[in-house]
Parts: C-alpha cells; sequence; structure tokens
C-alpha cells in the first residue's frame, strides 16, 4: 500500500531539506520542481527517492550548490560548460537555455557540459526545449551500473536519453529512457516494496540474470537495454556507449569505469558528471512540422492493438496521464518505507515532515 501526499506539501518538504542542508532557495526550488515532477509523471525512482542523496551530496561537500555554472568556450552554435559542481536542475536550467539561445540564432544549439552532479529525468530538460518550439534532446552519463554484453561487471552507467517535440493540436512526442533494460532507481523501487525484479533487468554478483532484488542491489549491474547477447542486448550497450561519447568524453567531465560509486554511507567525492544538451529548431527545416508530429501519433494510437484491452499508444502517453491524474487530485503518493525514510529525515534536518492525506492503493 501507498499513501497520498499533497502535491504542494510535497515539493515544501524536499525544499526545506535542501535549503536546511545548506542550498540557497532558487538552487532549492528548482531541485525540488524537478523531483516533484518525476513523482508527478510516474517515475517515483528519480523523485523523492533520490532527495537524501542529494542531502548527503551537499552535506558531505560532493555538492556546492550554491556556485554558478560558466561557459568555457562557445560558438554560434555549441557551448562547452562547467558546471563548478552545483545541483543538477541548476546546471540544466543554464546549459538548455543556452542550448535554446543559440538554436533560435543558428537552427541548433549542443552544449557539453562538465562538473555536474545528478539532473533526475532527463525529459524535464529536452521538454524545456520543446515549451520554446524546438525539438529537445538531452543525455547523461552516470555511475557504472551496467554491464557490457559478455561482461561480469559493470563499466557504464544507464546513460540515459530523451528526445522531446511538440506537435500540432496539443501532442507531445516525449521519449525518457535509460540505456539499460531500466533505470537504477527501478531495482532500488522493487527492494523497498519487497517485491521481486522482472527477467532481464540484473545480473547478479556471479554475473548470471537475477530476479532477486536484494542480490542486484549487491551486484550493481544491470543488463543493458534488450538484456542478454541473444535478445539483442548490444544494442542497448552500443546506445549506452554513444550517450558516453557526448556527455564524459565530450566534455571532459569522467566516463564509464571512472565515474564515482553514488552512496549514503559516507562521502562518495565529486561526481564530475557530464551533461549533454541540444537544441534543434525544425523552422530551419520543412514547414509543418509540428502538423506531422500530430499526424503519426494520431496514426500510431489508431492502430488495431493485439489486446483489445490496452490501446497502442505513443512516447509520452503514460507521462501525460500520470501528470493529468496527479493535476487532478492534487496528491502524489509514496510507498511506505518512502513515508518512514522522509520522516526521518525531516527529524535530522529539523523540517516539518509531510503529512499522509490518505492511504491508497499499491504503488
Amino acid at each position: 500500500m501507498g499513501s497520498k501526499v499533497l502535491t504542494k506539501d510535497a515539493q515544501r518538504f524536499m525544499v526545506d531539506c535542501l535549503r536546511a542542508a545548506g542550498a540557497a532557495s532558487k538552487p532549492a526550488q528548482q531541485q525540488a520542481e524537478l523531483l516533484i515532477q518525476a513523482d508527478r509523471v510516474g517515475h517515483p525512482s528519480h523523485g523523492m527517492n533520490r532527495l537524501e542523496l542529494y542531502v548527503n551530496d551537499i552535506q558531505t561537500g560532493a555538492c556546492e550548490p550554491n556556485n554558478e555554472p560558466k561557459i568555457l568556450k562557445e560558438t554560434e552554435a555549441t557551448a562547452w560548460v562547467d558546471s563548478c559542481n552545483v545541483l543538477g536542475a541548476t546546471s540544466s536550467h543554464f546549459c538548455m537555455d543556452l542550448a535554446i539561445s543559440k538554436a533560435c540564432k543558428a537552427g541548433v544549439g549542443w552544449v557539453s557540459a562538465k562538473g555536474c552532479n545528478h539532473n533526475g529525468i532527463l525529459g524535464f530538460w529536452a521538454q524545456k526545449a520543446a515549451k520554446a518550439g524546438m525539438i529537445g534532446l538531452a543525455f547523461t552519463n552516470t555511475s557504472p551500473v551496467s554491464a557490457p554484453t559478455r561482461s561480469k561487471k559493470a563499466a557504464l552507467g544507464t546513460n540515459p536519453l530523451s528526445v522531446v517535440a511538440p506537435g500540432a493540436q496539443n501532442e507531445l512526442f516525449y521519449l525518457d529512457m535509460a540505456t539499460t533494460a531500466v533505470a537504477y532507481g527501478k531495482i532500488e523501487m522493487q527492494r523497498r516494496k519487497g517485491e521481486p525484479l522482472h527477467p532481464g533487468w540484473a545480473q547478479g554478483t556471479d554475473g548470471k540474470e537475477t530476479i532477486d532484488a536484494e542480490e542486484a542491489a549487491k551486484a550493481r549491474c544491470l543488463m543493458p537495454l534488450g538484456g542478454g547477447e541473444l535478445t539483442s542486448g548490444y544494442k542497448g550497450y552500443g546506445l549506452g556507449a554513444m550517450v558516453e561519447l557526448f556527455c564524459g568524453i565530450l566534455s571532459g567531465a569522467r566516463y564509464g569505469h571512472h565515474v564515482r560509486v553514488w552512496t549514503l554511507t559516507g562521502p562518495s567525492g565529486k561526481a564530475n558528471l557530464g551533461h549533454c544538451f541540444a537544441a534543434i529548431n525544425p523552422n530551419s527545416f520543412a514547414p509543418g512540422f509540428q502538423d506531422r508530429v500530430a499526424d503519426i501519433m494520431h496514426h500510431w494510437r489508431s492502430l488495431e492493438p493485439t489486446d483489445p484491452c490496452l490501446r497502442v499508444m505513443c512516447p509520452g502517453d503514460k507521462e501525460r496521464k500520470n501528470e493529468q491524474e496527479a493535476e487532478c487530485t492534487g496528491t502524489v503518493s509514496y510507498t511506505p518505507s518512502q513515508i518512514k525514510t522522509s520522516a526521518a529525515l525531516a527529524k535530522k534536518l529539523n523540517v516539518t515532515p509531510m503529512q499522509v492525506t490518505a492511504d491508497c492503493g499499491t504503488n
């Protein structure tokens, strides 16, 4: 079972925690906005679930939330940024705003950043460009938790990517995905719920596939998108490697096996992750872009489904449905363990805890 909390109270709580840890008001607000949006659209692994890690990073000095990102090098269409170890939301707003500005002038803006921290759901950043009428792209590397095909050990992160594009008639193409079978937070959420993993998600310490969430957490070795070699997992491995080229390697940040392990057990050290953001102005290409986006999405949904009870969906349909439900109720849902962890964090930081409004179904 889970519990409902008013969205505004959950966001208030996250701001209070980040400020108590040492962040100024603006970066705390920006980071909390990012986290609450993950919970609203149905990606709880990247919402409240991440708050304690951010607080720990600030308190141990691994993150310096009140610094300012700076441009190291730029052309009309590109920029290289040092995020100066700020919170992920601070640097990501800075970089995507820069990419959008360049795309308005040059048709495309491409920004690569070093010195970064975890920046939550990438769709948030790609959608920022889409709101400006652009095609938005966002990439990040992460701590090594993914095993290259045929490897027993992890050597790449979940290395997610996102592409978001606006369409006519209020349509939105919204793709946000890890290049592993799942994000590592999914393992954490299964542990919190005491439930097994789905097949193809993770390897155990012996290098073989496991559905035991505790064993998977111990091994910290996810399978690439596609799973094993026989089910084309090498394609997910290749996509993860591509993201690493755009992020850690292009920006001069840490990459692959050099990225630190993110932990609550003590100081993790500075992350120095690599981020990459791009904005493409459709007006620089063939006219009618948004109409074609809407047309193809409408066609996909009109296709006859294999199961008459489950209609064909477009990228982003699930997120939009979840967001509409959250908007309608004004609440977000958390598992009992998340409520317990949040209450302990509130006590530790001496902030007002969240108030549970009601119990709800399984989260």
